[in-house]
């Protein structure tokens, strides 16, 4: 009866161990949601990569797209799949060990393809479906064939109007950033224009299962529903207003069904003559039932914006502790380099917030808000102003730079008029659409940029009969982005359109201008007669010809954009010291910073001596339970790993072109993978059509 005995005990012990050693190796872990979890904290408790090796990183796999251009996708992963889009806005899911494609799902074409930073996956029993935007239209996918699902409105697609009324038919409609998922429900970022008569920015919940809309939650309030009041009367029927939309994406608290949305600034951008007010519920994070939509709190960050102060990213779901007690709070991060943070459940600010004076507007009709919110702490983690000894010291014609400084407006919150403006934190951030990565200490850790712009407005100018031609429509919409010569201004993200005819063609640029991509909205009130003759101007083939007298539709926006100019020397460097970009590390159980480096080196700089400056940066930071902090983000074509307690860069990787997105990581089959979407061409980089995968080389 020993024997028996004795065998069981060393059955039982080797079980013991083999399922000691199974955890560790099958402990395999999904990437399931667009940044890492419903609550966007871009966090994994994975440990297998840590601070003592991660120098034995290295690639395992790239998978190539085939067609290369800006890639800002955060990979999912879900059951040993990897699902992503291309820079053509293809769907596709790799074998997320090796890379290779399984399949591929290209949506219908008519139109540039907008930049997609991700997907959503929702699956209830045997029901699973991706979710995915392109254009005007939310398809719905079959993740195991990549085919449409047909129940899901029509043919597997539904639009993104639906919810936003009759005039928003004509209107540019799209969406950069994946929707959020509550139970049979999704709630949809919208991408709308910024310029006058865009589409309302209304929030739309539309049914997983059928397509159909399940609520609105109306961003410019109509008679009888609250901030009503902080609108002129007729505001939410004016053509000319629009926007207040979610862009950035959203974080639900599932356990309380809240889904706290943040908001961007009505259009147009740059002017509010004819939306006097405060204009609730734009620039501000609002807090909904996930279920209904039905209001729950809010606070705007910025009062009536005339800046293009959005809110960038989605906010951060948190716990911290402050005064002994541990409290659930929502953290937004914000363009101007400021943090807000409030108790999750009733929007009580945790940190005291001032509402202090700010220059008044000088410009005929407008009428700037007389104060703005600024939080005391968490401490900005940007500069907020600069002065002549900041202007650069790197530039030969430090003289001509420090001029137009002089003779601009400067100032947080100093409204626009005809002279130059000094915007800084510039209008993609301090914090940008890549957002924050929080641990489970309550630690932020954000990117940010440190870019001085220069802003101004003009007045309109009504086109007469005679210069109704295609170059007059060209220079009243075109030109202050890509010049009367074409020639673009690549270092603040406008191409040049020289050698656009044998590039695009025509029918590819006409849906460029009605439509829009990437930071140029979409021109959906210039007709088709007007569109044509732009094209023609810019390829070479206008003809003698005189339209029809253009009709001004917005009469009361008497003014135009001057266009986004970055403030740069000679030799396209920021026209301000150093850094250019940075990565803090803040405490927002206190509200102090830890540390903060520069971020992103310029090599051509550093090899004279000089220390590293740091770069614009776009695309966010993963953080995890090893002790490491990862990024790319810089146009540098560089990935990083950063001890989190330090900000020490314990590793760096050159990447085959610049990763201007967030990081994803997974474990499978007893293996930890980190992937990072290339595609360059931001910032006038190169351009890139992979994604990478990394993992310990010893394993």
């Amino acid at each position: 009866m020993k024997k028996p005995l004795i065998s069981f005990v060393v059955l039982l012990g080797m079980s013991l161990i083999f399922l000691s050693f199974k955890g560790y190796f099958a402990g395999d872990q999904d990437w399931p949601e667009y940044l890492g979890g419903a609550d966007r904290n871009h966090y994994s408790s994975l440990t297998q990569i840590n601070t003592g090796n991660v120098t034995a990183l290295e690639p395992v796999w790239e998978y190539h797209t085939g067609d290369s251009g800006q890639v800002q996708c955060n990979p999912i992963i879900v059951g040993g799949r990897m699902f992503a889009i291309t820079a053509s806005n293809h769907l596709f899911a790799l074998d997320a060990a090796s890379g290779r494609e399984l399949w591929r799902f290209a949506p219908e074409k008519k139109g540039p393809s907008n930049v997609n930073r991700g997907i959503a996956y929702w699956e209830k029993g045997k029901d699973k479906r991706i979710l995915f935007a392109h254009l005007t239209w939310l398809y719905a996918i079959n993740p195991s064939t990549g085919k449409p699902i047909p129940s899901f409105g029509e043919g597997g697609r539904v639009s993104l109007k639906s919810g936003l009324g009759e005039d928003a038919a004509s209107e540019f409609v799209s969406s950069t950033t994946p929707g959020t998922i509550y139970g049979d429900l999704i709630v949809m970022p919208m991408r709308l224009g910024e310029g006058t008569g865009s589409a309302p920015g209304y929030i739309q919940a539309f049914n997983i299962r059928t397509g159909k809309i399940a609520w609105v939650f109306k961003t410019i309030p109509l008679p009888g529903e609250r901030g009503y009041e902080t609108w002129p009367a007729d505001a939410y029927k004016n053509p000319a207003i629009g926007a207040a939309n979610n862009w950035a994406g959203m974080a639900v608290d599932r356990k309380r069904g809240i889904i706290y949305i943040p908001t961007g600034s009505a259009s147009f951008d740059f002017y509010g003559g004819n939306r006097k007010g405060e204009n609730l519920y734009a620039n501000s994070l609002l807090a909904l039932n996930a279920k209904t939509g039905e209001y729950i709190w809010h606070f705007q960050t910025v009062h009536h914006d005339i800046w293009d102060r959005d809110l960038p990213a989605p906010p951060n779901l948190i716990t911290i502790k402050k005064d002994g007690k541990s409290i659930d709070a929502v953290a937004q991060v914000t363009k101007s380099g400021h943090v807000f943070v409030f108790d999750r459940v009733n929007g009580t600010p945790l940190f005291p917030i001032d509402e202090l004076p700010f220059p008044q507007s000088t410009l005929p009709g407008e009428e700037a808000w007389p104060t703005q919110p600024v939080p005391r702490l968490p401490k900005p983690f940007a500069r907020q102003t600069i002065t002549e000894n900041d202007i650069t010291r790197f530039s030969a014609k430090r003289d001509s730079l420090l001029t137009i400084y002089r003779n601009a407006n400067k100032g947080a919150f100093h409204p626009l008029d005809f002279k130059q403006t000094i915007i800084f934190p510039g209008p993609d951030g301090a914090a940008e659409w890549g957002g924050a990565a929080v641990d489970k200490d309550g630690i932020m850790y954000v990117n940010s940029n440190e870019m001085a712009w220069l802003f101004s407005l003009s007045k309109k100018s009504i086109p007469s009969a005679v210069a109704s031609t295609g170059k007059s429509l060209y220079l009243n919409n075109c030109q202050s982005c890509h010049k009367s010569d074409f020639s673009g201004n690549p270092q603040s993200g406008y191409p040049a359109l020289v050698g656009i005819r044998e590039r695009l063609g025509r029918t590819v640029t006409s849906n460029l201008i009605k439509s829009g991509k990437g930071m140029m909205p979409g021109f959906s009130q210039i007709s088709d007669q007007e569109r044509q003759a732009i094209i023609s101007y810019i390829f070479g083939e206008e003809k003698d010809e005189i339209l029809p007298v253009a009709k001004d539709e917005y009469p009361d926006v008497p003014y135009q954009f001057n266009g986004y100019n970055k403030f740069l020397d000679e030799k396209g460097y920021p026209a301000i010291t150093p850094p250019w970009g940075t990565l803090t590390a803040i405490n927002l159980n206190t509200g102090q910073h830890l540390w903060q480096i520069p971020l992103g080196e310029l090599k051509e700089l550093s090899k004279k001596g000089i220390p590293v400056t740091g770069t614009e940066n776009y695309g966010g930071p993963l953080v995890t339970a090893g002790g490491l902090l990862f990024i790319a983000a810089t146009k540098d074509n560089t990935f990083r790993a950063i001890d989190k307690k330090t900000g020490k860069i314990l590793w760096e990787h050159p990447l085959p072109a610049s990763g201007f997105a967030t990081p994803s990581t997974y474990q499978l089959n007893g293996k930890q993978y980190i992937v990072i979407a290339c595609g360059g061409t931001k910032l006038g980089m190169s351009k890139g059509d992979s994604y990478v995968a990394f993992a310990l080389g010893n394993l």
